[in-house]
């Protein structure tokens, strides 16, 4: 009986000790599993110093804390971006240069010790991204950075020799550029007229050597077309003094045979044309009576 009472009054002890013990090692487990995600690094620091990167997703052991901790990283890629800096290129433009870049971290401990978190990555991604621009715009004439000449535009290596310059910085920080990207190149206001005006005057240059090009092209075809026509009107006379040489020939043979079928009449017909040529009712001739034009004014036809 005694016993029993024993027993039956150690019961709750045991229960209270069983409690508490499930209550120690709940908690031990609260502190001691953590979860990884498959889109971040886990960083474990001991006493605020990191030891261990966990990138591999799923639950995970930990000493409890405070004696270790758990910080979580994006391990994804990341936007940054701000606002418009003006740099000067190689000839010496100002420009605005509205740009985004993307990151990702690649080395967590180095990220934590020397950035800390995301507000201190951007802080000295603006350095980085900032500083690469401005050595390569640099190197690089305005033209060459915005052209309607495909093969004169030089943007896209300026940026690749960005992000390649950038990738170097970065590596210090436990952080990777992945690329960088021009989203507005414009002027800065004060020197949006001046730009306009010299444009303008390019533009105009480049009109006047088009209109002087047509020119010497108008002068060409003018000067192929008048040889053109001279070549024309040289076969054209060459032609009309070989059809009047035939003309002629033609007309001397009829003369010819007129001639020997009744000279007499011939020779009439060619001094009456030679009268309605050289006497007219202004002509006066003084002419001795015997000469041959005569003859035939005078009555005599034979010369009488």
């Amino acid at each position: 009986m005694d016993q029993a009472k024993k027993t039956a009054g150690h019961a709750p002890g045991r229960k209270f000790i069983l409690g508490g013990t499930l209550a120690l090692l709940l908690l031990f487990f609260t502190l001691s599993v953590y979860k990884v995600d498959v889109t971040e690094y886990a960083v474990i620091t001991q006493f605020g110093n990191p030891v261990v990167t966990v990138n591999q997703p799923g639950l995970k052991l930990k000493l409890p804390d405070p004696i270790q901790s758990v910080q979580r990283l994006d391990k994804r890629i990341q936007v940054y971006q701000t606002n418009s800096i003006n740099l000067l290129t190689l000839d010496k433009k100002s420009v605005s240069i509205d740009y985004y870049g993307t990151w990702k971290i690649t080395d967590p401990v180095l990220y934590l010790k020397t950035v800390k978190d995301k507000i201190g990555a951007e802080a000295r991604l603006m350095d980085v991204f900032s500083s690469s621009l401005g050595v390569q715009m640099g190197k690089y004439n305005l033209e060459q950075l915005v052209n309607t000449d495909a093969q004169k535009l030089q943007l896209n290596t300026m940026l690749d020799e960005t992000v390649t310059y950038a990738k170097e910085r970065a590596l210090e920080y436990g952080i990777e550029v992945v690329d960088a990207q021009v989203r507005v190149l414009n002027f800065p206001d004060a020197n949006k007229q001046s730009v306009y005006d010299r444009m303008k005057a390019e533009r105009e240059q480049i009109a006047q050597k088009y209109r002087s090009e047509g020119s010497e092209e108008a002068a060409k075809i003018r000067a192929n077309a008048d040889k053109e026509q001279s070549m024309i009107l040289s076969d054209a006379q060459k032609q009309a003094q070989q059809i009047r040489g035939e003309g002629d020939a033609e007309a001397i043979r009829i003369y010819g045979e007129a001639f020997q079928k009744d000279p007499s009449f011939y020779e009439f017909i060619r001094t009456l044309e030679t009268y309605e040529k050289t006497i007219d009712e202004d002509t006066t001739l003084i002419l001795p009576s015997t000469a041959e034009i005569l003859k035939y004014l005078s009555g005599n036809s034979n010369g009488e």
